[in-house]
């Protein structure tokens, strides 16, 4: 069986997202995975098949996907492994998106842009929540300026019991805790630690909560797209809710998120992948709910006057997704960029961080269909198209209840 998509960790909490948004939109996938844990409703699926691979033996991992026939990789493994699986897909000749890779490897990624390009297909790095979501929105504001000065991008959430849920990512967490953060200031990069930003922001969605500065992709990719009109700030921050703040300092602190090895009798293992693999077991308790807040702030100039422009996509809890907690607004860009692709929606070649090929109105539509609201200076500006009608579990074609009329967060 040939398939639309091959999913590469799949069996993550953005991989299982992913492939469910794509199979339950009617596409085949070949779900590709170290483990098949918590994935037997997606396994059963008609359209799906399961291959077992391990991503320290890439030769073998490009026999299946070659296999597969997919015409686009869709990458939700750990960040270690996206070069690797970024190399395949270019010697394969498919189509590629991921989560977002670290600075190095990002830059090692783009390098590969006219490989790529020559072979007419197309790679889209850091297509997530954020980087992602915000990439876009970016790309949307810009024209709004003629200058654009100082971006600052980040994300906050809330839930409505204190407990512990696993987050996005424990692996991506591990070092936006503890590493610090090239921050772009005045022109140049310098490095800040978490801990020295002093900032608490109001979220639209979530109140007031304490802000740190976070490394991510942002302010590398931010500064590339916007260095020929001005920027000369570009910060990222985060914001967690006490409970869930506490608890991964402590796992931190403590030496469990750590990636050099330890012997266990034997055997040599790195306290991350057993934190990982103990946390993605823990279960979503009963009514457990959340709501995000992304957000961007854009400040500039527009014909000689001082000009700042905000925007904001909330997200919550879904029928039927609970389990994916909010993030569904991580794993559900990733689905939408590799179906614009299949589609042919996106007709650049290459490889490029979203800010500077995906097209805004057309996402931020898709982003609507799955109750994914984008806000510029608090006016909701996605809606779903006339006609258009989803399910409860946000997703287009399938036991419909009309959106359009749904209250606004």
């Amino acid at each position: 069986m040939r398939y639309d998509f091959v999913v590469i960790g799949a069996n993550g909490i953005q991989g299982r997202i992913v492939s469910r948004s794509l199979l339950e939109n009617g596409w085949s996938v070949l779900l590709a995975a170290n483990d098949d844990y918590r994935m037997e409703k997606l396994i059963e699926h008609p359209k799906a098949d399961f291959a077992l691979i391990d991503l320290r033996r890439m030769d073998r991992v490009k026999r299946v996907v070659k296999k597969s026939g997919a015409a686009v990789v869709v990458n939700c493994s750990v960040d270690d492994f996206n070069l690797g699986v970024t190399k395949m897909a270019l010697e394969l000749g498919m189509n590629y998106v991921d989560l977002g890779s670290e600075e190095a490897m990002t830059y090692d990624q783009f390098n590969l842009s006219n490989e790529f390009r020559d072979k007419g297909i197309i790679g889209i790095t850091g297509m997530g929540s954020t980087p992602g979501i915000t990439n876009v929105m970016l790309r949307y504001v810009r024209p709004k300026f003629d200058t654009i000065e100082t971006v600052h991008v980040g994300f906050s959430w809330n839930s409505n019991q204190p407990a512990f849920v696993t987050p996005f990512s424990i692996d991506a967490i591990a070092y936006e805790f503890s590493d610090k953060a090239k921050m772009l200031e005045n022109g140049k990069f310098v490095e800040r630690h978490p801990t020295e930003c002093t900032t608490g922001y109001y979220y639209r969605a979530i109140g007031k909560q304490k802000t740190q500065y976070t490394k991510h992709i942002e302010h590398h990719t931010y500064y590339e797209y916007l260095k020929d009109i001005g920027i000369k700030n570009v910060s990222v921050f985060s914001s967690f809710p006490p409970h869930s703040y506490t608890a991964l300092k402590t796992l931190l602190d403590l030496g469990f998120m750590t990636k050099e090895p330890i012997q266990i009798d034997g055997a040599t293992v790195k306290p991350l992948d057993f934190t990982t693999e103990v946390l993605r077991r823990i279960p979503v308790p009963e009514g457990y709910t959340e709501k995000e807040n992304l957000w961007l702030k854009v400040f500039g100039r527009k014909a000689g006057q001082r000009k700042a422009v905000e925007m904001d996509v909330v997200a919550g809890t879904l029928p039927g997704w609970e389990e994916a907690t909010c993030n569904i607004d991580t794993g559900f860009p990733v689905a939408i960029t590799a179906e614009m692709i299949l589609e042919g929606k996106i007709p650049e070649k290459g490889m490029f961080a979203p800010e500077f090929v995906m097209p805004p109105e057309p996402f931020f539509t898709e982003l609507a269909k799955r109750r994914l609201f984008v806000y510029e200076n608090g006016k909701r500006i996605n809606e779903v198209p006339a006609g258009k009608t989803l399910e409860a579990a946000a997703l287009k074609g399938r036991q419909p209840a009309e959106l359009a009329a749904a209250p606004r967060t």
